[in-house]
């Protein structure tokens, strides 16, 4: 596959991805208490169908990466492994929501209650936040290596990546979903995920203009060798 169409591809279902999983984030919000199951059961389906989404965009990243600089293959297989460990992370805890909304009778916030919610804490903060920074730390490196996207997508990823690791001491600041920064809070999961999502959806944007200039330079005619005259 040209360089062009990986690109398209590639921001094409960034964009797909980021728009689904920045639609779950309201959700969490419209309920001042327990919401009902099918609001539960609503984000999470749709949260789980963009991570889907997301894991072609990760390899598409990793191929262009291997298409951009081979030698910077394994910066490719860093990114597309911590993105699929990611998504792994937040089907776990997507899952466990799903089976405590189903399993209590009553109305509960599945964050915070029930017999899963207490497992979800590191998962959807800490491993989460830790995954986040590692790709976006070797993305911003294999960019600066490599001059693949422009400069700003290097420089946002450390800021995004610096912002993920302020959290990881949250965990030592209790559980109260309401505070902003707990084990729990809505800076740690809800405000990051936005973030995450219009960061990803501004490069998505990024990569599929960049197709159209990489696109003219491939349909460019070679140079012909000059004649030589005997």
């Amino acid at each position: 596959m040209h360089e062009a169409s990986i690109r398209r591809n590639v921001g094409l279902f960034g964009i797909v991805a980021s728009v689904i999983v920045f639609a779950v984030v309201p959700l969490y919000f419209i309920y001042s208490g327990a919401p009902p199951d099918w609001n539960i059961l609503t984000r999470s389906l749709v949260g789980i169908t963009g991570c889907t989404v997301f894991l072609v965009f990760f390899a598409g990243l990793r191929q262009l990466v291997h298409q951009v600089d081979p030698p910077s293959d394994w910066h490719g297989s860093v990114l597309q492994m911590a993105g699929s460990l990611w998504v792994a992370v937040v089907y776990v805890p997507q899952s466990m929501e799903v089976g405590a909304a189903i399993s209590v009778e009553r109305d509960i916030d599945t964050t915070t209650e029930g017999p899963f919610a207490a497992a979800q804490y590191l998962l959807q903060g800490g491993v989460s936040r830790l995954l986040m920074a590692l790709f976006l730390i070797t993305l911003a490196l294999v960019v600066r290596r490599t001059g693949m996207l422009p400069s700003w997508v290097a420089t946002s990823a450390f800021v995004l990546a610096v912002i993920n690791l302020a959290f990881l001491p949250a965990v030592f600041f209790g559980d109260d979903a309401a505070d902003f920064y707990s084990a729990q809070g809505w800076g740690t999961t809800a405000t990051m995920g936005a973030l995450w999502s219009l960061w990803v959806l501004a490069l998505s944007i990024s990569i599929l203009r960049s197709a159209k200039n990489v696109w003219h330079l491939e349909a460019a005619p070679a140079p012909r060798e000059p004649a030589h005259i005997a």
